[in-house]
């Protein structure tokens, strides 16, 4: 397991991060996710997921990329998204940000 146990910028974020390896295996969840998805490090990921999400899982940890989109739950609108990390140049398991969203939210276009 990676030692991800530790605190860090990341604990006090107003969104939550949760981390697994290779495997699926949780290995670290910042406060948020904790208050969220309660305490999971150490499990795997993959029993709370239905055979679409296991399969999108599975395709994000062999070719890497990125899998990104909205949710409403209990009236709160909530972005997700979810990308392998990286160690040394390997993939190293996958990240989820899972943060709060408005209803109504700007969009700008930048030069």
């Amino acid at each position: 397991m990676i030692p991800f146990d530790k605190p860090s910028w990341a604990d006090e974020t107003d969104c939550a991060i949760t981390l697994c390896d290779t495997d699926g295996t949780v290995c670290y969840q910042n406060n948020r996710s904790v208050a969220v998805n309660g305490d999971v490090r150490g499990r795997s990921l993959l029993p709370c997921h239905n055979d679409r999400s296991r399969e999108i899982i599975r395709r994000l940890l062999e070719t890497g990329g990125r899998n990104v989109y909205t949710i409403q739950k209990n009236g709160v609108r909530k972005l997700i998204y979810q990308t392998v990390w990286r160690d040394e140049g390997r993939i190293g398991g996958l990240v989820e940000f899972s943060m709060e969203i408005p209803e109504e939210m700007p969009h700008y276009i930048r030069k």
